[in-house]
């Protein structure tokens, strides 16, 4: 049987009529739960004060929350997490603002155990929530 939604003038068919019903969905709120994702929405925000800031949530992956957390002996207390986490958040806005699509990638100087500092390239991706809204995600690139 031939489907006529598309000369009926319908629109495209539902993903489910396509591909049926999900076998299991993993939400962002489960990984930002689990520890997958690290919320930074409240960092990132414009209300916080964050110049140049997010008007939609803002997460990043455990291995970029790790690498921004992890400050190394040599440069502790003239480093903090929100320090390095503003720089990252920073650079990921002109990201966005420079973006072309949906992802694009950006780096960022960070001081790292093994070296003095090391260039870090990051993934910023826009995407849906759970809700269907924008949001945002960074993540090492590689990291999918």
């Amino acid at each position: 049987m031939e489907d006529t939604r598309k000369e009926q003038g319908a629109g495209p068919i539902p993903a489910a009529d396509f591909f049926g019903e999900p076998v299991a969905v993993y939400t962002r709120a489960e990984a930002i739960a689990d520890g997958v994702l690290v919320d930074l929405t409240e960092w990132a925000s414009a209300e916080s004060g964050f110049m140049g800031g997010f008007s939609v949530p803002v997460a990043v992956t455990a291995g970029v929350w790790d690498l921004v957390s992890n400050i190394p002996a040599r440069v502790q207390g003239f480093q903090d997490v929100r320090g390095r986490a503003h720089d990252l958040l920073w650079m990921a806005s002109l990201a966005a603002r420079r973006g072309n699509g949906s992802e694009t990638q950006f780096a960022v100087l960070m001081d790292v155990a093994a070296s003095r500092r090391r260039k870090h390239v990051f993934t910023l991706a826009i995407g849906p929530d759970d809700n269907g809204g924008p949001c945002v995600t960074v993540m090492l690139a590689g990291e999918d």
